[in-house]
């Protein structure tokens, strides 16, 4: 059996662009994604906690230090600037991976600069 599980996230990060001529996409500092282990081009869930609204769309890395989340395309409709979202990627593993994955969750301030980092065993059961 495949699991899908949560690997990395971001979490509480503000908006500050939304940009709807864009092709698609949310652009996301550079440093946020590696602190994540979130990939460039990475599929990502994007929980809006403003609005509710959950959108999937993919990663562009944005410039390393900006402190950038920028919905692009139509994900600009799902959120506006000053908005606060959490961005999450999963990967499939198997049972075995599953049990001993420790994702990698990034704690925001309001400008996006890294508060805390951790990486800890899940303790769900699978």
């Amino acid at each position: 059996m495949i699991y899908t599980m949560m690997h990395g996230k971001i979490h509480r990060a503000t908006v500050t662009e939304a940009n709807l001529e864009y092709v698609g996409s949310i652009t996301i500092d550079e440093e946020l994604l590696e602190a994540s282990g979130i990939l460039p081009g990475e599929r990502v869930q994007i929980v809006n906690n403003n609005n509710g609204a959950r959108l999937e769309t993919y990663t562009i890395p944005g410039e390393r230090g900006s402190g950038v989340i920028c919905l692009n395309g139509a994900a600009a409709r799902c959120a506006m600037k000053g908005d606060i979202v959490i961005i999450i990627a999963y990967a499939q593993m198997d049972e075995k991976e599953a049990r001993e994955l420790k994702p990698k969750v990034v704690l925001v301030d309001e400008n996006n600069h890294i508060v805390r980092k951790f990486a800890e065993k899940a303790n769900a059961t699978v």
